[in-house]
């Protein structure tokens, strides 16, 4: 991939004397590293916007059935697993 672009930041010289001097120690360019640092971000994002997307497909199709009238009551979940509580305290 050819690199022609430039990217300047600006930040505290603390920050930059220790991550130059943590790249040297790995013994990789610091450019390698902002790199590769930029590219996990851009992926991390990519991956939080495919779960969202993921995440509403999930909601809305929970919200077409519930309004569909399929599902269950609180009343009626609580009253099936306090059954089940206790029959396992039964079992014990």
């Amino acid at each position: 991939m050819p690199k022609d672009a430039v990217f300047t930041m600006k930040l505290e010289p603390e920050l930059r004397d220790h991550f130059m001097a943590a790249a040297q120690a790995s013994h990789r360019p610091a450019s390698q590293v902002v790199r590769e640092l930029m590219r996990e971000f851009v992926e991390r994002q990519q991956e939080a916007e495919g779960y969202d997307a993921f995440l509403g497909r999930k909601i809305a199709a929970a919200r077409k059935s519930a309004e569909a009238g399929h599902g269950r009551s609180d009343d009626a979940v609580e009253a099936d697993f306090a059954a089940r509580r206790a029959a396992v305290a039964r079992d014990q």
